[in-house]
């Protein structure tokens, strides 16, 4: 079984995917987006797609965002590295953690230089993720599109969510998966992606850690990392692609299916660039800011079908695999842990892990 699984991988690549992210010099007509990727389940990277936007020229402006939410109170999420909805050590528990960031509802011109100047001791990351662009930033909806056209006609649907990200260089994503269809449109800066088809499900050796949250304390500007009461457990990768310099054999030999399989797929979206970044591929996410010191971006979440596609992932996952260069693997360690699925549902998405139901729930970007 090992061996089949591990060789899809390489089909789906040969036979789907290629080698790299296509590129499309000028928006694509719905038919053309449905068939050749939506269908297909392929990312792709789409230039001069909002080269019509306002923001594009008002929103690098510091003094422009300030001025036009100057009056808004806005939800900044604070960590102490900028890894938020990540796997990290707990000061006293003897395992790791699912850890959440703490959440202050700020006055945006606040938040925003808290995000341009970060201090030494907390990074700041407007990552609000439950239609926050529409709730929380209204002032700025007539700077862009509330929807992409051709993809809503593609869909057959609006975006059931769309959402605002403002951050700098030491915010990153670790490496999740959602259940929408997501058009990525990048402002200002640059985001980076790596990206792995569905099919590579085993290889982010999926794990149930217990959820956990920071608390950010003003006056003394420190934080804590607290377990949440009652307990519950988040399913998500244990893969850092980064390792340090010096763990990094120990990763390999820990993670020996993501370090020892084909690479995942690099890609750069620049400012006016938008990405298609299809339903349940993982991805992992880091950013440099613009000028302006920030990297802004718009996302619209669109509802995906929940079709033979979906039906052939949940079966591929249920599969044991254990890697061939490492025949000592535990199955176990490519596979979801037995325990209470649950999901971060500190961010109000819809969906997480790999529950079908709906929930108000989701992961970030």
């Amino acid at each position: 079984m090992e061996g089949k699984v591990e060789s899809l991988w390489e089909e789906v690549r040969e036979l789907s995917l290629g080698t790299t992210v296509d590129r499309l010099h000028s928006p694509p007509t719905p038919l053309q987006f449905l068939r050749d990727f939506v269908s297909q389940n392929k990312p792709c990277i789409i230039s001069n797609a909002i080269s019509h936007w306002p923001a594009l020229s008002l929103w690098p402006t510091p003094s422009y965002l300030s001025a036009a939410l100057s009056s808004s109170t806005v939800s900044l999420h604070l960590t102490p590295d900028g890894h938020a909805d990540a796997i990290v050590p707990h000061p006293s528990h003897p395992s790791l953690c699912f850890a959440s960031a703490h959440v202050q509802p700020t006055p945006f011109p606040q938040a925003l230089d808290l995000i341009r100047r970060p201090p030494n001791h907390l990074v700041a990351y407007l990552q609000q993720q439950n239609d926050c662009f529409r709730t929380e930033y209204g002032e700025l909806e007539s700077d862009c599109d509330g929807h992409i056209p051709w993809a809503s006609e593609a869909l057959g649907c609006l975006p059931e969510a769309v959402n605002l990200w403002i951050g700098n260089h030491l915010s990153q994503t670790s490496f999740h998966k959602d259940h929408y269809e997501n058009l990525y449109a990048v402002v200002s800066g640059e985001k980076h992606f790596l990206l792995l088809p569905p099919t590579d499900v085993h290889r982010m050796y999926i794990k149930q850690y217990p959820a956990a949250q920071y608390s950010y304390s003003q006056e003394k500007g420190e934080f804590r990392l607290e377990l949440e009461e009652p307990e519950r457990y988040v399913p998500w990768s244990s893969v850092d692609p980064y390792p340090a310099t010096g763990n990094l054999k120990q990763e390999r030999l820990k993670f020996p299916l993501y370090f020892n399989g084909p690479k995942p797929f690099e890609v750069t979206v620049k400012a006016g660039e938008v990405l298609y970044l299809p339903s349940m591929w993982f991805h992992h996410v880091s950013q440099s800011p613009g000028d302006d010191g920030c990297t802004i971006a718009v996302n619209y979440w669109y509802d995906m079908q929940f079709d033979i596609k979906y039906a052939y992932f949940n079966f591929l996952q249920s599969l044991p695999c254990r890697s061939i260069d490492d025949p000592t693997t535990p199955e176990s360690a490519c596979e979801e842990d037995s325990g209470p699925i649950a999901s971060p549902n500190h961010l109000n998405r819809r969906f997480s892990g790999d529950e079908s139901a709906k929930t108000n729930v989701h992961d970030n970007v």
